[in-house]
């Protein structure tokens, strides 16, 4: 095993966040996880992937498992669908654009999004009125004490809005080494209505838009509002778009009648968090090398040299005017590292 010692892992967080490793060590098979997790005279492990949802404010005094496991194969086919089982180290969007080019539907809203394939469930990725769920089928994880590898269902992963069981019960217990996704081959279910996607369509004059159109559209979309990471340090959106009780909408909406908003259920409503925060003045406010980004509020970012503490001491900045204001809790998207 090739260990190595005090590595930065600025190359290693779509933020940019220049903090040490003390040892690192890349994964490139289950095997090699199963050897890098038994290892005794290394007691503190901290696991990285895409490190696309993560904000480092600190040096990481443990192993560091890189985990770079790749892989596509098909493990079930008919005429309707397909079952893809995804290694955790495969890039998201590449594998998206790889599923288009082999004509499976399912992933298409979900192009451009950074990170790898075996954070995704974690957090149940999602964008343009599609969840990961929707197309999950199941996923393999590894028990992080034992070593074994477990099969999680759909139910097992306990499914919510950016949430999921290995953010709660399952936190640092497991490692995600495979996910399988079940994707239409025809009769594709295109998901055109949420945000800006049937205007963009539009724009480019396409009225029968196949999924590679809406995989194009949702890209331009997502290029317009979103810095690209390899640009400026930036983990994609920050916060979680809150959900409020319908009287809290209530109360809200008699106040900004104009706000924008959409129905959850009969009791529940999502207000955009970009809007509450652009409201509060934030949109485009840059404080040292931290700062909101100028086209989408809801993004955080790190223009040059930001610490992991500058930025999310914006974040708390932010929570708190949100809450003054509107008397909304918004919460972090991100796993911060403290």
């Amino acid at each position: 095993m090739n260990i190595q010692e005090n590595i930065s892992l600025k190359p290693y967080n779509t933020f940019g966040i220049d903090v040490n490793a003390q040892f690192f060590l890349e994964i490139s098979s289950v095997q090699e996880l199963q050897e890098a997790l038994g290892l005794q005279n290394f007691p503190q492990k901290f696991i990285i992937s895409g490190g696309s949802n993560m904000l480092l404010t600190k040096d990481i005094d443990a192993l560091v498992l890189y985990i770079n496991i790749k892989g596509i194969e098909i493990i079930h086919e008919d005429e309707d669908v397909v079952t893809l089982r995804i290694m955790a180290g495969e890039d998201w969007h590449q594998m998206v654009l790889w599923t288009l080019h082999h004509g499976y539907g399912g992933l298409e809203n979900m192009s451009l999004i950074p990170g790898k394939t075996g954070t995704a469930p974690i957090q149940n990725i999602g964008a343009y009125g599609v969840e990961l769920k929707d197309v999950f089928e199941s996923c393999e994880a590894m028990e992080i004490e034992s070593g074994s590898i477990k099969k999680f269902s759909r139910e097992d992963c306990k499914f919510g809005y950016r949430d999921s069981f290995f953010k709660n019960e399952g936190r640092g217990k497991y490692v995600i080494v495979s996910v399988c996704f079940t994707l239409t081959k025809k009769n594709h279910n295109l998901n055109t209505s949420y945000g800006a996607i049937e205007a963009e369509l539009e724009r480019q004059k396409i009225d029968r838009p196949t999924i590679k159109d809406v995989s194009n559209a949702v890209i331009t979309i997502r290029q317009s509002k979103l810095p690209d990471p390899a640009e400026i340090g930036n983990s994609g959106s920050f916060f979680k778009n809150p959900i409020v009780s319908s009287s809290e909408f209530d109360t809200f909406i008699t106040s900004y009648p104009n706000a924008p908003y959409y129905k959850v259920s009969n009791e529940s409503y999502k207000i955009p968090a970009g809007w509450l925060i652009e409201k509060c003045g934030f949109k485009g406010k840059r404080y040292g090398d931290a700062g909101v980004h100028k086209n989408q509020a809801l993004v955080l970012v790190n223009y040059e040299k930001a610490s992991g503490k500058e930025i999310l001491d914006l974040a708390n900045i932010i929570i708190a005017r949100v809450k003054e204001v509107f008397g909304i809790q918004i919460i972090p998207e991100v796993n911060i590292i403290k």
